[in-house]
């Protein structure tokens, strides 16, 4: 999640994306919008730019990890930007795949 958040603070959407799996499902109060490519282009259209993606940070609450290569991770975020600050919190279901470690499930609220 470190690289996550330094890739968001420099602007790179693609460099963020890398932490999740193909299959990825995001769940906001706006819906649900599944696969990785559907998510970052949901992404780009909220942050068209480096403006609007300010400054982000994680605090991860607890990681319980599962038998079969998964595990569940909850925390919160905060986005610093020159007109506001918005927070919220998370549910991150991670899977285990030969690249490592990504996100299958992001629930944000």
């Amino acid at each position: 999640m470190n690289a996550q958040e330094a890739a968001w603070d420099r602007g790179d959407i693609p460099g963020f994306m890398a932490g999740y799996s193909d299959t990825a499902c995001f769940i906001s109060s706006r819906g649900t919008t599944c696969g990785r490519e559907a998510v970052q282009a949901s992404y780009q259209r909220s942050y068209p730019d480096k403006a609007t993606m300010g400054d982000l940070t994680f605090v991860i609450g607890e990681v319980l990890p599962m038998t079969d290569g998964r595990a569940w991770c909850t925390g919160t975020w905060r986005l610093t930007r020159a007109e506001d600050t918005l927070s919220g919190g998370f549910t991150l279901l991670w899977v285990r795949t030969a690249e490592g470690w990504r996100i299958a499930r992001d629930h944000t609220y």
